[in-house]
This record gives C-alpha cells, structure tokens and sequence, in this order.
C-alpha cells in the first residue's frame, strides 16, 4: 500500500489533530488515576506511561510548528508524570485538578484557527507562566499550598528545552519555575526519552500520518504502528461521503433495470420458439416445391440459431445481473457502514462534565458508559450531544442526592448514572439512567395541575406513563428553583424535538426514591428509511414507517361528519380526515370512485388525523437525499429518493404535515368526504387579510368587512402581513404603504415575485393620494390603489366584491 498523501495538510492542522487525540486520552487516563487513588488502590503503571507518553508527544509536536508556550506546558506535565511513575508524588485529586487544568488550556488551543492563533498566545503568555508553575509546584508538595509568584530567578535547565537544530529556541524571556532539585532523576528521564524522541521535520511525516488517520478514523486511541495496514485509514470530508452513498444508492436502483430488460429477451426467446414451430409446419406442406423446401429448411436453422443464441446470452445477462445486483448491494451496506462510529466517540467529553459538574455541587457521582463499540450513524451522534448532555446535567443537579443525603437513604454515597447503547429490532436504543431520587408520580401529577395544563378530573385519569409525557413540554420543570446549571425546562425540551426530527421515539420511566430512566429509540441511519409509497395526484411520495400510527383501508361507510369535519373511529377515538392533495396543495383527487379509502394515520403530540391517498404502492428501503439547500425550507417535504425506476420521490415531512392539517382543521376548509359522495364543504367566508400599523385603520377595515360578510384577519407591520400570508389562506390582501420593517410596495412586491401567492390580489389603501404614489403601487402589482378617504364611501367594500366577490 503507497504512503498517504498528506500535502493538503499544514503543519498546525497536524498539531491541532494530535492535541485532540492527546487531549482525549489525558482526559480520560486521570479521570481513571483519579478512581484509583479515591479508592486507595495502587494505580496502574501503564496509565501513568500513557500519560507521560501524550505529554511528550505534545511537547514534540509543539516544538515542529514551533509554540513555545505549548512546549513549556507539555513539559512540566510530562515532568509531573515521570515523578508519579518513580514514586516522588501521588496523583491524587487536587494534583488531577491541577494537571486537569493544563489539559484543558491545550483544549482551548486546539480549537484556534491559524489565523487566530498568534493573539491568543499573546494573551497567554502571563496565564500560561502561572499555569506552569502551578503545575511545577506539584513536584514539591510542601510548596503546593504556597502562593505562586509569576517571575523566577532563573530558566529550568532541563535538556528537554534546549534548543536542538531543527526545533526553535524556546523564550526564557517568558519566566519558568524553578524544578525542585530533587527531581534530577527526573530530567535525567526527560533528556533520554527527548534524546530518543525528539522530532525533525523528517520524523513529522509519521507524526502527520499517524495524527491523521485517528482523526479520520473517529476515534480517540492511538494507533499501533505494528499493526501494518490493518488500521491504515483515508481522511475523507463529509460532503464526499455523502456523495459516495449518493452514488452507491443509485448503483442498487440502476441494477433494477436489468430485470424489464432480461424479462424482454425472454419473451423475445418465446416468440423465437413460435417462429421454430411455423416454421416447422410449413416444411411438411407437401405442396411446396424442393426450392421452397430448402429456404426453409435454412430460415428454420437461422431461427434455431437465433433461439440458442438468445439462449446463451439471456443466461449471460442473468448472471451478470445477478452478480451486479450483489455487488452494488455490498458496495451500499459498505458506504453505510462507513457512515458509521463507535458510540464512544459521541461520548468522550461526557466523564469530564460529570465529574467536573460533580465536584462543583459537592456530589459524588460515577457514570458508566456501556456499549461503547455500538455503531451509530454520524449524524445521530452528533444530533444527540446537546440532549444527552442536557440529561446528565439534569441528572447530577436534581436526580443524584448529596452522599449524606444518600448515606441516610441505604444508598451508597457516590450515585450512578449509566448511559448505554444498543441495537434492537432494527433500532438504536440509548438509555440514560441514574439511581438517584427519581420523580414521583403524585408530585408530577400536581405540578401538571398547577401549570394549569389539564383539568383535575384528567389529570386523575392520567396514568403514569402519560404523566410523564409532561417532562418533554417546552418550558416545564419539577425543579423547585432554577440555576445555572438546570431547572429552565429546556432541557427534555430539546431531547424530545431532536427525537422527533429524526423519527424516533423517547419516553421516561421513574421508580421513586431509586432513579429516573430515559429511553431513547432512534433510527440506525438517517440515510437510509423504510418507507411506505404512496400515490397522491398521480405522483408518487413516501411516509417514513416510524413516523407512521397504522395503515388502513376505510369503508366509505364508515365516515361520519361533525362540526363540518370529517372523521372514522379508530379504538375509540375520533380520528379527522384530510385528503392528501388538498394539504399538499396538489390537484384534487377524485374521491367518489371507489367505496374503500387508503388512510394513513400520523399523530403529534396532541393529535392524530388520518390522511387519505390515492392509493398504497409498495414499502421499501430508500437511500434518503436532501433537497438542496438554496430551496430552503420546503413546506410539508423533508427530502428526496428515487423510485425503483429511477424516478424522484418526495418524502412526506410528517410534523409539517400535521401542522398544515391543523391549519385546515383550524379555517374550516377541510374538504368533506361523507359516506355517500365526496362533496366539498359548504361556500366558506371569503378571508382578507388587513396590513397597517395604525390601530385605527386596521379595527375601522376590519369592521367594515366583517359587517358585509368577509372573515378578517390583521396584521401590524409589513413583515408580520408577509408571515401571516404564508401561513395561511387568503382570498385577499389589503394593506397600507407607510409601515415598519416591510412597506406596502416592498410586500406587494413579495407577494407578486412569489409562484405561491403572484395570483393574490391586493388593494392598497393609503393617505397618499398624489398621481406617482398611485403609479408606484401599481407597477408594484397592487390590482387597486384607494386612498383612505374611501371609508366614507362604498369605494372599498365595491373593489373588494370586483376582486373576490361577495
């Protein structure tokens, strides 16, 4: 295998890849010395080897790219770590806070772009002289608790900072601490590994190579080099993958067309067939002459030719296609499969936050990570940081007591929290769970009453499951104060509308007095779903299966009406109806055709409504592609896929979806599907929408309409009308010119520019009454311009019944 190019890469993106692998693993390597020494147990040597070793690895890559002040920190952290391994000092937890401190600065530096970086060391420079001789203080434990002075007599003599020809000459100008002089077995340590180790520009290559393929790779952990190309990995961007899955989708819906085509020859053979047996008959006709005999005796040996020919190459096109199909099948799984990370590596910040969050709240806590090596699509992991961080944090501030708290309870002093990863039934469950106080149902049951957010009598009904459906509201908290740390609401908040992008599902569980249980069921891919095709207007579209209640077919017979809604009963409960082509805005279908409807059943928090198409087409799996991005937000649709064909589909974006139901629901302009004919609702309200930012203005229209018949509705300013039009349904819009934030010619303009609304009519109604207002407003699109003293008159009401009728 050749070498990895590795030219794209500047020497401080190497140094930053290489901070980041070593950062992780100091990070998690004292958080484990830490554990250790709590309990009195001896610490592993090889920990402290691995620490001491990410220490001078730092130290080396600094010294390439040249950052003196990064080498000076690496170096007396390394120093520290050499005294630990020879006995000189104990890493217990005010020394780990301290080194802690170090590992953190270098967590800063990391994410520094180059062009930022040279400020920021010059703003370092005093806190860097303080932190390393914080950290140096700790190889003399009498002068720990001692003040720190920022300036010392003299430079460490080290050999480990003295300049090398390739390496720059570190700043002694910058003072360092003086190293104790009982450490000279120490920096004895410190000049073989650095005689050993020191890096040249010519040893940088394995240090880029190696650097890059961690970072490539996803992980955290240092590759061995004795592995051979076992581990050797390509670093590949985000947008390139995605483009190979792109590609690898299309591959397994190209090999499909090989089916209608082999199907094609094979009725081509049978026809030879017909062709021989004609052929056959014809030459025992005892009329025919010996010339006649004899062509067709040579037109039956071409057909019996053609037919094993046809033969031979039909069961050519068979196996190739059957090899191709399987090909692009393993390419597929592959490109997925490289989409893919160990859970782990969503998770590698996770101890440091419980620890340190912990500690600050005088709490003992140990969280345990199981299924580490699970695999997760990327874009899972990288969605789910925010919620489960939200969840640990609510779980340290107010499930997991204080160890006297604890101490009373039986419990033992230091809480647990658990965050564990697992594949079932074709999902990814991730459960988040502690064993501190938990929620009790009856406390949960009063909060939900005082919020005012059911009655009594309901709230009584609810059972516990349901009761704790309430934790996922925007805004709602059991805390009994809020701080800095949690006790907002937002934090279910954001897990639970995470979990609903994705299709998946989230619901807690408590044992009071024991802990508190989320569980997470999430989707494998996000690139790839199950899903139902459904026609709709002819066209077809796809529902994500796990954004789907039930599928059914619905006797016509079974529609009721109430309220001017239609609606079907499905395990007691009044589900309405909406046709698909009316919500998506396509043309409507024909309902009356056939006495069975195919309903689809979705639901959001609150509701649930059955929508019907035109007919079920199939259920499969399709490589999901998102639109692109300069369409924006496209209403009611989350992404594309291809048919088996080849063709493009839509995929149904399900809470849009019911949100545009609602809207229907709401205006009063479902369509209404009775059990004997589809018919459409009674002749509704015209509705005209009012834009003016005098108060005046806007109830005096407002009345004037609603007294002749129209449904108003009004909006303050020329953004708010804008909004307010997109999010609805109206026949018509009047609105004034002089407004704050949009202007009546500016919205005028939008409505006109826009394929959606260019056919809303709009009336301007201003004071201004001079010949280029009128001119000005026109030519923006206006279908009329009045001015405002046409309130005393019938001017208004006459342009309004001319445009949309009475």
């Amino acid at each position: 295998m050749t070498p990895q190019d590795f030219s794209d890469f500047s020497m401080l993106d190497i140094f930053r890849m290489e901070v980041e692998t070593q950062v992780t693993l100091l990070n998690d390597t004292l958080l484990a010395v830490e554990s250790q020494t709590e309990t009195n147990s001896d610490v592993d040597a090889s920990k402290l080897e691995a620490l001491m070793r990410a220490a001078h690895s730092i130290k080396g890559a600094a010294r390439i790219v040249g950052l003196d002040l990064a080498v000076n920190v690496a170096h007396v952290m390394e120093d520290c770590f050499v005294a630990a391994q020879s006995g000189k000092i104990r890493l217990g937890t005010h020394n780990i806070d301290t080194l802690l401190e170090g590992v953190d600065w270098y967590d800063q530096l990391k994410q520094l772009q180059e062009a930022d970086l040279p400020k920021w060391l010059e703003q370092q420079t005093d806190v860097t002289t303080q932190l390393v001789a914080k950290i140096a203080a700790l190889l003399n434990p009498s002068t720990v608790n001692q003040p720190i002075t920022s300036t010392v007599a003299d430079p460490p003599t080290s050999p480990a900072l003295l300049p090398t020809q390739n390496t720059p000459v570190v700043d002694h100008t910058s003072p360092l601490p003086i190293l104790p002089s009982n450490n000279a077995a120490t920096s004895t340590d410190a000049a073989i590994n650095d005689t050993a180790n020191d890096t040249t520009y010519a040893d940088a290559a394995n240090t880029k190579e190696k650097t890059a393929q961690r970072s490539a790779h996803g992980t955290s952990q240092p590759i061995n080099s004795n592995n051979g190309d076992a581990h050797r990995v390509v670093r590949v961007s985000v947008d390139n993958l995605n483009r190979l899955m792109a590609l690898a989708g299309e591959s397994l819906v190209e090999v499909n067309w090989f089916q209608p085509f082999a199907d094609a020859m094979l009725h081509l053979k049978h026809q030879q067939q017909d062709l021989a047996r004609v052929l056959t008959g014809l030459r025992h006709e005892s009329n025919l002459s010996r010339s006649d005999q004899h062509h067709l005796a040579e037109a039956q040996k071409t057909a019996q030719d053609c037919y094993a020919l046809l033969s031979e190459r039909l069961e050519d096109l068979d196996q190739f296609s059957r090899r191709f199909s399987q090909l692009s099948d393993n390419l597929y799984r592959e490109v997925i499969a490289s989409h893919m990370c160990p859970f782990a590596d969503g998770v590698q910040g996770f101890p440091r936050m419980v620890r340190d969050l912990a500690k600050q709240l005088g709490k003992q806590v140990c969280l345990e990570i199981g299924g580490q090596k699970t695999p997760v699509d990327r874009d899972i992991l990288e969605k789910l940081e925010a919620p489960l961080t939200h969840m640990l944090r609510n779980a340290i501030a107010h499930g997991i007591e204080l160890p006297d708290q604890r101490k009373q309870l039986g419990k033992p002093e230091t809480g647990t929290i658990r965050l564990e990863a697992r594949h079932r039934a074709g999902m990814l469950c991730i459960t988040v769970s502690d064993d501190g106080r938990g929620i009790d149902p009856e406390d949960l049951r009063q909060n939900v009453m005082q919020k005012q957010l059911t009655t009594a009598d309901m709230a009584a009904q609810l059972s516990d499951a349901e009761l704790m459906d309430f934790l996922f509201l925007p805004g709602f908290s059991t805390a009994k104060q809020v701080t800095e740390i949690a006790g907002r609401g937002v934090g279910l908040d954001i897990a639970h509308t995470m979990v609903q992008e994705v299709g998946g599902l989230l619901r807690a569980e408590s044992e009071p007095g024991h802990g508190l249980k989320f569980h997470f069921q999430l989707p494998l891919t996000l690139s790839v779903i199950r899903a139902l095709l459904v026609e709709i207007s002819g066209e077809p579209y796809a529902f994500g299966l796990n954004r789907i209640d039930r599928v059914l077919m619905v006797n016509r017979s079974e529609v009721a009406i109430s309220e001017n809604r239609p609606y079907i009963v499905v395990d007691d409960e009044n589900i309405s109806l909406a046709s698909a082509s009316q919500v998506l805005g396509l043309a409507e279908t024909d309902l009356d055709s056939s006495d069975v409807l195919p309903v689809v059943i979705l639901s959001n928090q609150t509701h649930r409504y059955g929508i019907i198409v035109d007919k079920f087409l199939s259920e499969r799996d399709l490589v999901v592609r998102p639109l692109d991005p300069r369409l924006g937000k496209v209403q009611d649709i989350s992404a594309a896929a291809l048919t088996d064909q080849g063709a493009p589909l839509l995929v149904i974006d399900v809470a849009d979806l019911v949100c545009s139901i609602e809207q229907l629901v709401s205006g009063g302009q479902l369509s209404l599907i009775t059990n004997q004919t589809a018919m459409t609702a009674p002749e509704r309200q015209k509705r005209v929408l009012v834009v003016d930012d005098s108060i005046t203005v806007r109830e005096m229209e407002r009345k004037l309409l609603q007294n002749s018949g129209y449904q108003v509705d009004v909006a303050v300013n020329g953004m708010e009308g804008w909004n307010t039009i997109r999010s609805g349904q109206y026949d018509l819009v009047i609105s004034d010119i002089d407004m704050p934030r949009m202007n009546g010619i500016e919205l005028v303009k939008q409505i006109k520019d826009h394929p959606q609304f260019n056919q809303l009519p709009v009336i301007i109604v201003s004071y201004k009454d001079r010949q280029e207002d009128q001119l000005a407003g026109l030519q923006a699109g206006a279908d009329y311009y009045l001015t405002k003293s046409s309130f005393h008159d019938n001017s208004l009401l006459t342009a309004v019944t001319d445009l949309i009728g009475t």
